[in-house]
């Protein structure tokens, strides 16, 4: 629908306007008219068919949705919009184009086709100023067309603020007379360059409107800018940490040289490949499902690649996505050192990473996408001879992308899942086994933990059933003491009652 609407409201002007251009080209006019009545028709028969929502509900019923068009305004404005006027050629003559002025009443159904779009394209930003330019184009082809009008109705050449005579072989031409009213226009509106005073009231007039509405184009147009640029900023200040914020933290710490480098350097990773790392800050806005969604399509491939959560259930991987934390590490800089106290495990997206002696220099094997490392210090399995420490040192060759899952997260996600807890602890204690990590020791006394769990459980739910007893009791003597005191009452009004008095 975009096409006939627009064609309309640049064709129908000037054509009107430049009477050549309209007679030499007339049967492509007529070509392109009668296509976009034909678009007009197949929009109507579009919005017959389109559902609507009706108390949040998708109404498709073909009853109700012909029921719907039918009686509601914008039926009304797309017929009059097809309206058969191109009858009054035979009264005015086949250079009046004027007479189809009344297919213009489909202007909303651009602008509806255009808020669509912008919510649905990739780059909103730049639709934005495409449409702005649109809309300043158009406004600019209709004041160059007015400008010509009243040139023509002044008299050609009777002035230097109207067009030229077109006697004159230079100025005769269709495409200089359009090129030359444009550039006129454009220069009023934006008020670059010098143009000759106007000489009569009516080129006055058409000056001060012109100045007006420049007035309102300008104001537009740094209008939207602003708002464009503005949006780029709030975006980069929302998908990046703030550089600017910590280069001046830098400075006023008086922080090395060398340091201020490699943070600069990892910014600058970070901008150059689009490296997002607030990604639970921007996804806040939208609802846990979704959410949910995003993260399961992003992560859950590199989630369901580590040993210990393969076979794990769907709503656990679902609920662990979420607390996925993407990082980036440097060049030469440790993830974590051999002896450190694990508290999160790491998931490899992209990059590649050492196993390190702990003279740096000696490399053990390379670690790249896909791998993860960490994954048992944040598992409490008894007998874990490292116990929550680091065995090894990992350091960053180049950039490196990791997703890093704490030991907190974790836990609380297993306590709803019970048994995905005991398949993990188990899952965790043979490989520790196979590492010759795991005591066999701690066996007997993981045995002798479930047993007093288990007594433990029992006598919980031994409390709460004495508990609910206790609970029912007070509730019947609170009815009895209720039911007494009612009574009491009764009593002591009929003895009132009963009561005679003594002056008899």
């Amino acid at each position: 629908i975009i096409f006939p609407i627009v064609y309309n409201w640049v064709i129908i002007i000037l054509r009107t306007c430049f009477t050549s251009i309209a007679l030499n080209y007339l049967p492509v006019w007529l070509t392109l008219d009668y296509l976009s009545d034909m678009m007009y028709v197949a929009d109507m028969v579009i919005a017959l068919r389109t559902g609507y929502l009706e108390q949040g509900i998708l109404i498709t019923e073909r009853s109700k949705l012909k029921k719907h068009y039918l009686h509601s305004r914008f039926f009304l404005r797309d017929i009059v919009s097809l309206l058969p006027t191109d009858f009054l050629y035979f009264a005015f003559g086949i250079q009046t184009p004027l007479v189809r002025i009344n297919r213009l009443l489909r202007t909303p159904r651009l602008n509806e086709a255009l808020d669509r779009m912008e919510t649905r394209t990739s780059y909103p930003n730049t639709f934005r100023i495409s449409k702005l330019m649109i809309y300043i184009f158009v406004l600019i082809h209709w004041n160059a067309c007015l400008y010509f009008a009243l040139s023509n109705y002044i008299g050609f050449g009777s002035d230097r603020w109207v067009y030229p005579n077109i006697s004159n072989p230079v100025f005769a031409s269709t495409r200089r007379q359009y090129f030359y009213c444009f550039w006129f226009s454009a220069q009023i509106f934006t008020t670059v360059g010098d143009t000759p005073l106007p000489d009569r009231e009516e080129e006055y007039l058409f000056m001060i409107a012109d100045l007006l509405i420049a007035v309102l184009v300008f104001a537009s147009i740094v209008g939207n800018v602003g708002n464009v640029i503005s949006s780029l900023r709030d975006r980069d200040n929302v998908f990046f940490p703030n550089h600017e914020l910590v280069k001046a933290y830098l400075r006023s710490h008086h922080i090395s040289k060398e340091l201020r480098q490699r943070i600069d350097n990892w910014y600058q990773h970070l901008h150059i490949n689009k490296k997002i790392m607030r990604e639970n800050e921007i996804l806040q806005q939208l609802p846990l499902h979704l959410r949910t969604e995003i993260a399961v399509s992003v992560h859950l491939p590199t989630l369901s690649k580590v040993t210990i959560f393969q076979n794990c259930e769907t709503s656990l991987l679902e609920e662990l996505v979420l607390k996925l934390n993407p990082q980036v590490f440097s060049p030469g800089e440790y993830v974590c050192r051999k002896g450190d106290v694990g508290h999160e495990m790491y998931i490899i997206k992209e990059g590649k990473l050492a196993v390190v002696a702990d003279d740096g220099v000696t490399e053990f094997a390379v670690l790249s996408e896909g791998n993860f490392f960490g994954e048992i210090s944040i598992l409490n399995i008894k007998g874990n001879k490292s116990g929550n420490r680091r065995t090894a040192n990992i350091r960053s060759i180049g950039y490196s992308d990791l997703f890093s899952l704490s030991k907190e997260d974790l836990t609380d996600v297993l306590s709803e899942f019970p048994a995905a807890k005991r398949h993990l602890e188990e899952k965790g204690r043979q490989i520790l086994t196979k590492m010759g990590m795991l005591e066999e020791s701690a066996e007997g006394g993981e045995d002798e933990k479930e047993k007093v769990e288990t007594r433990i459980k029992r006598l919980q739910e031994n409390l709460e059933i004495l508990q609910t007893k206790l609970a029912r009791l007070m509730v019947e003597l609170e009815s009895s003491n209720r039911k007494l005191k009612a009574r009491v009452e009764q009593l002591e009004w009929e003895v009132a009652t009963l009561a005679v008095p003594d002056d008899d």
